[in-house]
């Protein structure tokens, strides 16, 4: 894959009560920040509230064919929280391995990271990963996708082991 290529990614964070303007988002902007260290063309934070409003800001950004779309919250266990089947009816298939990892990474630091739902697949030729809404979370998360993103992408712009793009 060339190294010309740009790598797009939007953040999309979940959170009923800062799409309200009760209190400014956190995860967002540092995801933002982090993706971007990586080599990223980053859009966002898109901060909308949970439920249906994730689904179409998925479905927009798959549209818009971004590479990565990553979401931050909206995945607990608490009654408001739909990141996940939200994210799963946009998803062609899932990829485990990702929220998995995600989920290991924060285990042993924070054992509530275990009650973190978030789902990971492809839409199209987005990778969409969920992950928690907190700073930790996303930092845990970056640390995850960081060395495994631009392999990722090169494989679903249809690129060959052992080829990778910016990022």
């Amino acid at each position: 894959m060339s190294t010309l290529m740009k790598v797009r990614a939007r953040v999309v964070v979940a959170s009923n009560r800062a799409a309200a303007g009760i209190y400014e988002d956190t995860s967002g902007p540092l995801l933002v920040d982090g993706l971007r260290a990586l080599g990223f063309e980053v859009d966002g934070p898109v901060v909308v509230p949970d439920g249906p409003p994730v689904k179409e800001a998925l479905l927009a950004a798959v549209a818009d064919r971004f590479d990565v779309v990553v979401t931050s919250g909206g995945t607990g266990i608490s009654p408001t929280d739909a990141t996940p089947e939200m994210t799963r009816q946009v998803l062609d298939y899932e990829v485990p391995g990702i929220a998995e990892a995600i989920r290991a990474i924060s285990r042993d630091a924070v054992p509530t990271a275990a009650l973190s739902r978030g789902l990971s697949g492809v839409s199209g030729r987005s990778l969409i990963v969920n992950l928690p809404g907190s700073k930790g979370g996303a930092r845990d998360g970056l640390k995850v996708l960081g060395p495994i993103l631009s392999h990722a992408v090169d494989q679903l712009r249809g690129g060959d082991h052992p080829g990778s793009v910016p990022g």
